[in-house]
């Protein structure tokens, strides 16, 4: 007896998900409000490929010799590595530097896109998500920054999240360069610490601040106790310098900026926040003016002017110096726009929902193709985690989608055939969704069968009958659905035949208008008696 062969089984990869039509059209509709914001400012849409040459996606996620480390990635046919793109942002790189001497400076440009990240994934993790960002390409003064904070704020507006349940929080790179400076990190030697030192506190929010004191000295387990789950290695540095950072990143690290400052601490620049004085390396150098702590406060003063003059309240847009970003290559202000209502974890426990998207200066990363100086800066907003947070506050807001009306087949010849599909591409042309059935049309009761699986408001009938008499049945599906629901006994339902009328065939297409536009003001009506209801409940 022949062996039967295995059937292949039907498995997504871990990381990846499959997207339904609601959650597509709902991805859609936000993109498109985040759109008409960026555009509103001035930013012009560009499009990178998913491939990009590793080196020039450079080292930046992760910090890694292995080209297939913490990316996907394959040799082409030259053997040269290509990954996918990590982020959108290495990419925009690589094109305003290919293209150096056509784009006009400043470049100011938006682009949406899926990126790919080669990591362990986990609840709320994954190995594919979209990104949507805006950058603007050559413009050195932070008030390019002090912008992108505005835009991101406006954005968050767009969607329906009201003030008090959203905040930009900002800080700059170089406050953070001039702290690591102060306890001792400063220099090339010590940049792979500096990095370390940076991500341990980027996952202040994840971890608490315990467990980032662990990552920040000899490393900590994901079990919370030794040999319990995967070891991190930490940056190992002493007790002193831990308090330290702690302290200036937390403790005395949040500083919003008055437009009087100046005025009223004039030549205190290290005022503006604060390092534990017993683990400054060299107190007179960090207290200069030049120094890069110094210079990034002053940025940070700055950009608080600048929104403040626009009418922005620290409501909105807040300096804080605990925002630090994980990646590499920022150089400057760095700003995350974070969510601050509740919602329940993967453990039971209730905790802020937090980041939905963010970015900074990177002043560097055009120049490692150009060897100019091109200063820019962006950020990016995360589509599906900001999709999971306007579900939670219920601003999805896509307009409903009616399935098509369907054209049912009696008869499956060739002339019967091109008659409804001639009905169906009228309706079409007429702006009405519409399509003819497409499975075994011998079983009748199959085709209605499949038009309420689809929630077809309307089928569209025509035996050999109605043909010779010019005439179409038209079956209110949704009406019919509803009286199906009142009525119990199958003399009554034979002798009423619910929702179903006889019309001319020429009158198809405007039948069908009138009825479409009943079925939506009954589905308001429906809504509207529903929210009178939830709100005398309320009261």
């Amino acid at each position: 007896m022949a062996k039967k062969p295995n059937k292949l089984k039907a498995r997504l990869p871990r990381g990846f998900v499959d997207r339904s039509s609601a959650d597509i059209r709902a991805t859609d509709a936000m993109i498109a409000k985040i759109r008409e914001v960026y555009e509103r400012y001035g930013f012009d849409p560009v499009e990178t490929p998913a491939f990009e040459y590793t080196d020039c996606l450079g080292k930046f996620l992760p910090d890694t010799d292995r080209p297939n480390t913490g990316v996907f990635s394959v040799q082409d046919d030259d053997e040269q590595w290509m990954s996918l793109r990590y982020d959108l942002t290495a990419p925009l790189a690589r094109h305003v530097s290919e293209n150096i001497n056509e784009i006009q400076l400043p470049y100011r440009t938006y682009r949406a896109g899926w990126v790919f990240r080669n990591e362990k994934p986990g609840p709320g993790r994954f190995r594919q998500f979209m990104q949507f960002d805006a950058d603007t390409v050559g413009a050195p003064g932070v008030q390019s920054d002090a912008e992108m904070c505005m835009m991101m704020a406006d954005a968050m507006e767009a969607l329906g999240i009201p003030r008090g349940q959203y905040v930009i929080r900002v800080n700059n790179r170089k406050v953070l360069d001039g702290v690591m400076e102060a306890i001792g990190l400063g220099g090339e030697e010590h940049a792979e610490r500096r990095l370390t030192v940076l991500r341990a506190i980027d996952k202040l929010d994840k971890f608490g601040s315990e467990d980032v004191k662990l990552l920040l000295g000899e490393g900590r387990w994901d079990g919370g106790e030794k040999g319990k789950g995967d070891f991190t290695k930490g940056a190992g540095l002493n007790t002193a310098q831990i308090n330290g950072l702690m302290d200036a990143y937390l403790l005395h690290g949040v500083k919003q900026f008055a437009p009087g400052f100046d005025k009223e601490n004039e030549g205190d620049l290290a005022g503006l926040g604060w390092v534990a004085p017993e683990v400054i390396a060299d107190e007179e150098k960090f207290f200069d003016e030049a120094h890069a702590y110094n210079v990034g406060m002053k940025e940070l003063q700055l950009i608080w002017q600048i929104v403040a003059a626009c009418g922005y309240t620290e409501e909105q847009i807040k300096i804080d110096t605990s925002v630090v970003r994980g990646l590499e290559y920022y150089t400057g202000p760095v700003y995350e726009a974070e969510l601050l209502f509740d919602v329940t974890n993967e453990k039971g426990e209730k905790v802020q929902f937090g980041s939905v998207g963010g970015g900074g200066r990177y002043d560097g990363l055009v120049k490692r193709f150009t060897g100019r100086d091109v200063p820019a800066t962006g950020f990016s907003i995360g589509v599906s985690r900001l999709m999971t947070a306007l579900k939670n506050l219920g601003k999805l807001g896509q307009d409903e989608v009616v399935a098509p009306v369907l054209v049912t087949v009696m008869d499956g010849d060739t002339e019967a055939l091109g008659r409804y599909q001639k009905m169906v591409q009228e309706m079409r042309t007429a702006g009405i969704r519409a399509e003819m059935y497409q499975g075994n049309w011998k079983k009748f009761g199959n085709q209605l069968k499949y038009a309420d699986r689809r929630d077809c408001p309307i089928a569209i009938i025509q035996g050999s009958d109605e043909r010779e008499a010019g005439q179409l049945q038209l079956k209110d599906l949704i009406e019919g659905k509803r009286l199906s629901e009142e009525i119990t006994d199958n003399v009554t339902w034979r002798e009423s035949r619910p929702a179903q009328i006889t019309i001319a065939e020429a009158d198809l297409v405007a039948t069908v208008q009138k009825l479409l536009a009943e079925q939506a003001e009954d589905r308001v009506k429906v809504s509207t008696s529903s929210a009178d209801t939830s709100t005398k409940g309320d009261a």
